[in-house]
């Protein structure tokens, strides 16, 4: 078999990528050289005995983690970008910087219901109220609340959780830091918080670009690009990240123990299909939710403000001008 026949069979088609809902999680790399060869992506590690690769099944992947000491090549990038996974630079004392891959054949739907709901006050505003209420649950929010006695109420949830997992692990105190200015003198529990969040972060930064949305177009954070990330991952950190961070706080190396842990519940609580549904409850609760993002170019339209969509690739020279004055 030829190098291009070998390259073109290793290229997917577009019923051959997986849904973001079917999508494994994330994947986390340190200190090792991501490259294309004539089949695929590959990690390469450079030991005694030589080199050694492992693949990397980036088109069933959420997003790939790019941690400290990771090099990857273009063609890997371009691979990657092709089939829609997400990668996120992880830095050193745990400093973020996050990236993003955006497939270009997605549909705008998800983006402009987005951002209809986010240019209105009273419509963002709505969309802020049932995130709160997803956190703790409509029933029992009181009628005609404000955003700020929300707020408020948040925050006391999330800090009778920390008293109640303090106390069930012996911990006779804890108080939620994160400063990457002193990251080694952080306490296990804030180190496996910190870490499990980033990941959080990582794989709901896939979900949002997989549909289409803009992760900088939040309703409850706002001024930076990953507000609409923050406000989507908040939903599931008190169910998940925040007692998975205080079950490890006699770990000796909490941030990796988070990461191993957090993919194990991400399976078990099939949370990539739940981050999609989430998002498009919250955005419009009474659309109907397609069980597959759309990719193709036939959903290419013009925009009419009195013909609605018109078919893109028409010439309409061809059509009647009358530029005459009466």
């Amino acid at each position: 078999m030829t190098t291009a026949a070998r390259r073109k069979l290793a290229a997917p088609t577009l019923a051959m990528l997986p849904r973001i809902s079917d999508s494994l999680s994330f994947l986390y790399t340190e200190a090792v050289r991501i490259v294309q060869d004539d089949t695929g992506v590959c990690a390469q590690v450079e030991s005694s005995r030589g080199t050694d690769r492992v693949y990397i099944p980036t088109a069933a992947l959420a997003c790939i983690l790019l941690g400290p000491g990771t090099s990857i090549t273009q063609p890997a990038m371009a691979t990657i970008a092709r089939h829609g996974t997400s990668l996120v630079c992880v830095g050193a004392g745990g400093v973020r910087s996050y990236s993003g891959i955006m497939p270009a054949s997605l549909t705008t739907a998800w983006l402009e219901k987005q951002v209809r709901a986010w240019a209105d006050d009273d419509s963002r505003l709505e969309v802020a109220v049932r995130m709160y209420e997803a956190r703790f649950g409509s029933a029992s929010t009181p009628a005609r609340v404000s955003l700020a006695q929300l707020r408020g109420m948040e925050g006391q949830r999330v800090k009778a959780l920390y008293r109640l997992l303090a106390t069930k692990y012996g911990i006779k105190r804890f108080k939620r830091n994160y400063d990457p200015d002193a990251w080694d003198e952080q306490d296990p529990v804030n180190k496996a918080l910190s870490g499990a969040n980033s990941c959080m972060y990582g794989v709901v930064h896939a979900a949002v670009l997989a549909l289409g949305c803009s992760p900088a177009l939040g309703f409850v954070h706002s001024g930076t690009q990953m507000a609409f990330v923050y406000d989507v991952a908040d939903l599931y950190k008190a169910r998940i990240t925040i007692p998975l961070a205080f079950s490890l706080h006699a770990s000796e190396d909490p941030e990796r123990e988070a990461r191993r842990r957090l993919r194990e519940d991400f399976r078990a609580f099939k949370l990539m299909p739940q981050i999609v549904a989430d998002i498009q409850t919250l955005i419009d609760p009474i659309a109907e939710k397609a069980s597959t993002v759309e990719r193709s170019s036939d959903l290419v339209h013009l925009w009419d403000p009195q013909a609605g969509a018109l078919a893109a690739g028409v010439n309409y020279g061809s059509e009647t001008l009358d530029f005459s004055l009466e």
